[in-house]
């Protein structure tokens, strides 16, 4: 499982507190990315009656499916099948996917997300403009949602033990962000943060912006570098680009 990125959570207060966090009523749609062991999937079908469980491990999946006939279990990898509907995603994700499997999330609709990550994966998640975690994943969610740390898990409340503590982080849509804007935002920013050190009219530069498109665009926001705009920034900038 370590090879995986898969650390199981046993600690069952920790299960029942993401299970609160999630808000789950009978009628939700539930995905869970990373069952493993099935920890918190018993929590999760407990308080909603239609559960999906996305496992890649084909052992793993048929001891669930053998436990949890009521749950959903679709045994393949979530970074590459369609991911079914849901209006709720609760997981323990793998760490080695955390990253990918974020902006998959991100550019799909869904109500509410309670996700467990490494904690300095989170941290980077929720870091302000111009900090030193601030990057492309914080001003991707920062557009996209209402982040929140909700709190952190030590490493013991997991077998096998991980090297280090990881946190619940609690991400709400914004309701003025639609799904469609994801993917190109996501590119925007991608595009930003590989000339972080550049200003941005110059990273815009390479992207093929015209001379005459940067003279109309904010001059103030131009002469910054990526790692000090806000997300809602470099939104205005390519809303202003694409008009």
């Amino acid at each position: 499982m370590k090879k995986k990125g898969q650390h199981f959570l046993v600690d069952r207060a920790v299960l029942e507190r993401i299970a609160s966090y999630a808000e789950l009523k009978q009628d939700d749609r539930v995905l869970e990315i990373g069952p493993g062991s099935g920890n918190l999937t018993g929590v999760l079908v407990a308080r909603a009656a239609r559960v999906c469980a996305v496992e890649v491990d084909p052992h793993l999946a048929a001891e669930l499916r053998a436990r949890f006939p009521n749950v959903q279990v679709i045994n393949a990898d979530a970074l590459t099948i369609k991911l079914p509907d849901c209006n709720k995603v609760v997981s323990n994700l793998p760490y080695q996917i955390s990253s990918k499997i974020t902006y998959r999330l991100l550019s799909r609709p869904f109500e509410l997300a309670i996700l467990m990550y490494q904690k300095e994966f989170a941290l980077r998640m929720v870091a302000p403009p111009g900090s030193r975690l601030y990057g492309r994943l914080a001003m991707v969610v920062g557009f996209l949602c209402e982040a929140q740390i909700l709190e952190t898990v030590p490493k013991g409340a997991f077998r096998p033990v991980p090297e280090v503590n990881s946190a619940i982080v609690r991400l709400r849509p914004k309701a003025e962000r639609p799904a469609e804007d994801a993917e190109k935002f996501m590119r925007l920013a991608e595009g930003f943060f590989c000339h972080r050190r550049k200003k941005v009219k110059n990273a815009l530069a390479t992207f093929g912006v015209s001379r005459e498109t940067l003279a109309e665009l904010d001059q103030e926001l131009l002469e910054k570098r990526p790692e000090e705009l806000t997300p809602e920034e470099a939104a205005g900038l390519a809303k202003a680009i694409a008009g």
